[in-house]
């Protein structure tokens, strides 16, 4: 067999559409059913806070902080939802995407064939990266839809405007594009956390222990952050960061925090993505 011979379909075949790939991881993880479980739940999140806030503001007040701004200003709502459900919920969502890409699949035992099948191991990693990021993005984005929405029907709107923690008024667009903004910027921290979340689940075979490991490291960084003789430790800290949020309720914008957060959660998904790719190209078949 000639070299030629031997390096043609070998690279026809490592040469297929990456299209298709994300094609079928797309379909994987959308069809997997703790996938619509998890995205059940976050449309639920700010409908319940919706509701909470409807009936504490009949009931006498609906208190103070980032909730009691909802109350009658139901643009709001999807920015504290999303604010709350950063604290847990979002990264337990992207960390079990994560566990379930890499260590899901060495457990099921079908991560062999997906590493001597003829597509690359770097390619392998993309397609999953591609799964963990959909997944981000879906719960962020239905967060945020059934924020608005939620707001609007259920807390009420002041002719199209959003009062801002400052006590400024912007407009619907304007508010719309904070609320973007705000959803932008909880992907990018979710990123950060599933790039963390698949180095993990490319060094195990247990799923269970990437759950763990992340939703420790969130709990622990959280503890360390209130503990202020560590006050050296927060700035390398990704969690320290994610207050950073609600700063799209202050008028005029403040970047200091989303700039911040949004530089270390880009450390630690390089730092993630680089032991993810070291790991996987030198794993056994």
């Amino acid at each position: 067999m000639t070299a030629a011979t031997a390096t043609g379909p070998a690279a026809t075949v490592r040469g297929a559409p990456l299209g298709r790939l994300l094609g079928a991881e797309l379909r994987w993880v959308l069809r997997r059913p703790r996938t619509i479980a998890f995205l059940v739940l976050f449309a639920l999140v700010p409908v319940v806070i919706g509701a909470g806030v409807a009936i504490a503001d009949r009931a006498g007040g609906p208190g103070r902080g980032l909730i009691g701004a909802v109350a009658g200003n139901g643009l709001v709502l999807p920015v504290a939802a999303l604010t709350v459900s950063l604290a847990l919920l979002l990264p337990l969502a992207v960390a079990m995407a994560a566990a379930d890409a890499l260590a899901g699949e060495s457990a099921a035992g079908t991560l062999r064939g997906l590493l001597v099948a003829p597509v690359g191991r770097l390619r392998l990693v993309v397609m999953k990266a591609f799964g963990v990021l959909v997944v981000a993005a879906a719960a962020t984005l239905v967060i945020a839809v059934l924020g608005v929405l939620c707001g609007l029907v259920v807390v009420g709107w002041a002719e199209g405007q959003m009062v801002t923690l400052s006590g400024t008024t912007l407009g619907f667009g304007e508010a719309m594009g904070r609320v973007a903004l705000a959803a932008a910027w909880t992907t990018g921290q979710l990123l950060a956390v599933g790039a963390v979340a698949l180095a993990v689940s490319s060094l195990t075979e247990h799923p269970l222990v990437v759950l763990a490991a992340v939703l420790g490291g969130v709990i622990v960084s959280g503890v360390l952050a209130a503990i202020p003789a560590l006050s050296w430790l927060q700035p390398y800290l990704l969690t320290t960061g994610w207050s950073a949020g609600a700063d799209v309720l202050r008028d005029p914008l403040p970047l200091d925090g989303l700039g911040e957060s949004t530089l270390r959660a880009l450390c630690y998904l390089v730092v993630g993505a680089g032991v993810t790719v070291a790991r996987m190209l030198r794993r056994d078949a």
